[in-house]
């Protein structure tokens, strides 16, 4: 049995979730379009205008996986990628490590956390996606699915068509490293890098099996770097 729950406002859906039971062998994801405080990766916030926007997250039991936490990591990313893929027909990339692109813009994010409830060992999956938002006065590198295509696409729908995806995708495991690199933002294309506040070029080359990200930097050659070592700017 799978549920898929509306909530008309939620503090964090990936908190939320928490409250309720995940029966056998099921998927459990709850949404809202008025989250009010929001969370990314490392800590960071995720803003969010009231019905302009997906708040999502997914429920399941960790045992349902049987890859690594940074292959799933970037399994996750490219279901994400895939499905606003499909759903706008562009071309959607993913950077490094979970950050969905669409023309350059940043318009969706991922934060994966695993948790004991019940003492049942569980991952949350929170992807938060901008559909109809037009200001991004305050955040430069984002943007909305309507922004990016122009065109307008319906909440729920976007809901429930994200909710049947992830459940024919999330438990395959075939070609996960190469599914992720062939979509790779900047992959194979020089861009300017912040590292230890000094900036430079390079050229991203791939991402492997533990996480880390490969990068062919100008002045110091090819070196690996994990989250949070690097800052692409673009």
């Amino acid at each position: 049995m799978s549920s898929l729950i509306y909530l008309k406002i939620s503090t964090s859906t990936n908190i939320d979730i928490q409250n309720f039971k995940l029966y056998e062998s099921s998927f459990l994801a709850l949404y809202t379009f008025n989250q009010t405080k929001g969370r990314g990766q490392f800590n960071n916030s995720w803003e969010m205008i009231p019905e302009e926007n997906l708040a999502f997250s997914l429920m399941l039991k960790s045992e349902c996986i049987k890859i690594s936490e940074n292959l799933f990591n970037f399994h996750t990313a490219t279901i994400v990628r895939n499905f606003i893929a499909n759903l706008t027909k562009e071309n959607v990339e993913i950077k490094w490590p979970n950050d969905i692109i669409l023309n350059k813009k940043k318009i969706a994010g991922i934060l994966i956390e695993k948790k004991k409830i019940d003492n049942e060992e569980v991952f949350i999956i929170g992807v938060g996606i901008n559909i109809l938002q037009t200001d991004f006065t305050n955040f430069p590198k984002a943007g909305s699915l309507f922004t990016q295509t122009k065109r307008k696409f319906d909440l729920k729908d976007v809901a429930k068509e994200l909710f049947n995806y992830f459940q024919t995708q999330i438990t395959k495991s075939e070609n996960i490293l190469e599914k992720f690199n062939e979509h790779l933002f900047l992959k194979e294309k020089i861009g300017v890098f912040n590292l230890k506040n000094i900036r430079q070029n390079g050229i991203i080359k791939n991402a492997d099996e533990n996480g880390f990200l490969w990068i062919d930097l100008e002045n110091d050659g090819l070196k690996k770097f994990f989250h949070k070592e690097i800052e692409l700017l673009y």
